[in-house]
């Protein structure tokens, strides 16, 4: 039998909202709430087994059994290379824009004709592949800004 390796889950603190949508991009689970206490990040991750994010020393030198990453650098760019270096994370193509931006779930293919009103008209008549967030139903489709964000991620991952 194959051993297999699932994909960390996360928990971010609440100084790395923009790590965090930046790494829901990349296609991992993190969870992320703007108001969580420090307590409750360590309890989350406690139950979940999420790897904490943090950059707060005080939350990094917790005695519980969690894993903790210091997260090193002001700039996201700086943090995403930090994280994924320092876990070894994959940011393999297949995994990039499979989870919610916004509530982290991840997304599912829905049809065209499903989307209609949802959607500006122009977008409906030229795009063909849109997936949905089951959560709060945001729709997204690959666009421009799909493009731009892939150069940014492999700019900021230095590749």
């Amino acid at each position: 039998m194959l051993a297999t390796t699932a994909a960390p889950s996360f928990v971010a603190d609440v100084m790395l909202g923009r790590l965090a949508k930046t790494l829901r991009m990349l296609g991992y689970d993190v969870a992320y709430r703007s108001d969580a206490s420090d307590d409750a990040v360590k309890l989350l991750a406690l139950r979940e087994g999420r790897v904490v994010l943090t950059r707060d020393r005080e939350i990094a030198a917790t005695g519980l059994p969690i894993r903790v990453v210091l997260v090193e650098g002001d700039r996201v760019p700086d943090q995403l290379r930090h994280v994924v270096r320092a876990l070894g994370l994959s940011t393999d193509d297949g995994r990039l824009f499979t989870r919610c931006l916004l509530c982290n779930e991840p997304v599912a293919e829905v049809p065209a004709q499903d989307v209609g009103g949802r959607v500006p008209p122009y977008v409906h008549r030229t795009q063909t592949r849109f997936v949905r967030c089951p959560s709060c139903g945001r729709i997204y489709w690959a666009a421009t800004h799909v493009e731009r964000a892939r150069k940014w991620l492999r700019s900021a991952l230095g590749a």
